[in-house]
């Protein structure tokens, strides 16, 4: 009997799973995330039914098929050993990706056996649904898997655990789940803008849901830091600590507890054995990186800097930062952050090669690029001290649409900049027209078309001026 495809393909299309919910492998380095999943699986057993779900789905992007089969087969295990009374209503996404490979396999007939049992499943379920159904386990195995796959998911992952905690308010899963999202997607505003939702209150219900979840610990700790209440989140990081000393996860959170205090050293420390248990990851390498830069600087501030010391720390801030870049080449903070450290060391070539290898990808976020163009304009001014380009690339930071933090610092900047030029009796045409520009920019006509008046008063045949301040008389 021969299987027709399109129907098959209609069927499919019908699951919930890991290839129906818009995962795209742009977002992520496959690589890294695989090593991510590894982790989680080797220190946090209780997930490991997801994660074996999404380490198939990431095994398939890898086109390796048969690995990813495998994978399922893992999960299948765990889910008899931990769900024995629920195989059907527990195996929903695992069936969904395995009807999904089998059909990428060419193996239509095995792929339509798993799209009919997760078709009886529903029925036995619900007697409404044809393949879909609404369980708060399924969202929120979509929510994990959106958290896992970066900063363009956030949000979607949010709504998910939202969608479920409906159904089961006192879930602690879900509970973590959705503090979590709600906790990346605040530190994303805090980066690049954007409206914030308090967090706090859905972390310490999480926590409170589940006293042994110290991620989520964590979590709550590093935001009352951020709200300036760092002795109270200090305290759930030692507890923390007390819980679960081999947990990389935890570790990996506290030292960054630590860094942002200024307890450097022993951030260092931190992250030191949670590189111990999980090598590769790519997370510990950067805050490693970080930490050790915030100590160059703070001993290029003391009175005698010790040199060796500095250099010592210098190589190895870019040591741990390249090995980020190399494990993860779409972890694009990572770049500035390597380049800052090369300024840094006064080897320019190498800090402008960096910046370069970032600006030429096309695969930027609107937010990010604007964090590079910020990032890259200080490098101009402070640098290189080149006013003119550190103008040109703050500038270009503001001619993109999204209102972000980047924005706001690169606009104070290239406003200082061109005032003081102006003021001290350097200043040009150009320059008094370039301050139009910003403010036109910003959004602020009035004081645009002044600033351009200005222009033109010294420079009246100037096309550009002229035809902005037409512009702007217009959509007054």
């Amino acid at each position: 009997s021969t299987i027709s495809k399109d129907s098959l393909k209609t069927s499919l299309l019908q699951l919930e799973c890991h290839f129906t919910w818009a995962l795209q492998k742009e977002h992520v380095s496959l690589e890294a995330l695989e090593e991510t999943i590894l982790d989680h699986i080797k220190f946090l057993a209780k997930y490991e039914i997801k994660d074996y779900n999404l380490l198939s789905y990431v095994k398939y992007l890898k086109n390796s098929n048969e690995e990813a089969l495998r994978s399922l087969k893992k999960a299948e295990e765990a889910i008899q050993k931990r769900h024995p009374d629920e195989i059907d209503r527990r195996s929903l996404v695992t069936w969904g990706n395995y009807a999904w490979i089998y059909y990428h396999m060419q193996r239509y007939e095995e792929a339509q056996t798993y799209v009919s049992k997760v078709e009886n499943s529903c029925k036995k379920l619900s007697s409404t649904a044809h393949g879909r159904i609404e369980l708060p386990e399924i969202y929120a195995e979509q929510g994990w898997a959106f958290l896992r796959f970066g900063r363009n998911y956030f949000e979607r992952a949010m709504n998910c655990f939202e969608n479920a905690l409906r159904s089961e308010p006192n879930n602690s899963d879900l509970s973590a789940g959705y503090a979590t999202a709600m906790y990346r997607l605040k530190s994303d505003v805090q980066r690049y803008g954007g409206e914030r939702r308090p967090c706090l209150e859905a972390l310490k219900r999480a926590v409170a849901l589940n006293p042994a979840d110290t991620t989520v610990m964590a979590l709550l700790a590093l935001e009352l830091q951020r709200l300036n209440r760092a002795d109270e989140g200090e305290r759930y990081i030692e507890e923390g600590l007390q819980k679960t000393p081999d947990f990389p996860v935890l570790l990996r959170h506290a030292a960054n507890f630590y860094r942002k205090k200024g307890e450097l050293n022993k951030a260092v420390e931190i992250l030191k054995k949670a590189l111990a248990l999980t090598p590769k990851s790519v997370a510990l390498h950067h805050q490693l990186g970080l930490c050790y830069r915030s100590k160059v600087l703070q001993l290029k501030n003391t009175r005698y800097p010790p040199r060796e010391e500095i250099e010592n720390l210098i190589k190895l801030a870019i040591f741990h930062f390249k090995t980020a870049i190399d494990k993860k080449p779409v972890f694009f903070s990572a770049y500035s952050d390597l380049a800052k450290t090369y300024a840094i060391d006064k080897r320019y070539e190498e800090a402008e090669e960096t910046f370069q290898k970032v600006l030429q990808r096309n695969d930027l976020a609107c937010e990010e690029k604007q964090e590079i163009y910020f990032n890259y304009g200080n490098f101009q001014q402070f640098d290189m001290k080149s006013e003119s380009k550190a103008i040109k690339y703050y500038i270009e930071c503001l001619k993109l649409e999204m209102d972000s933090y980047p924005k706001k610092r690169s606009s104070e900047a290239v406003k200082t900049l061109l005032k003081q030029k102006i003021e001290s009796g350097l200043g040009d045409a150009t320059d008094i027209g370039t301050l139009g520009l910003v403010h036109k920019l910003n959004g602020k006509k009035q004081e645009a078309i002044e600033w351009y008046e200005e222009a033109i008063a010294l420079d009246p045949n100037n096309e550009e001026y002229l035809n902005a301040l037409t512009e702007l008389r217009l959509s007054i």
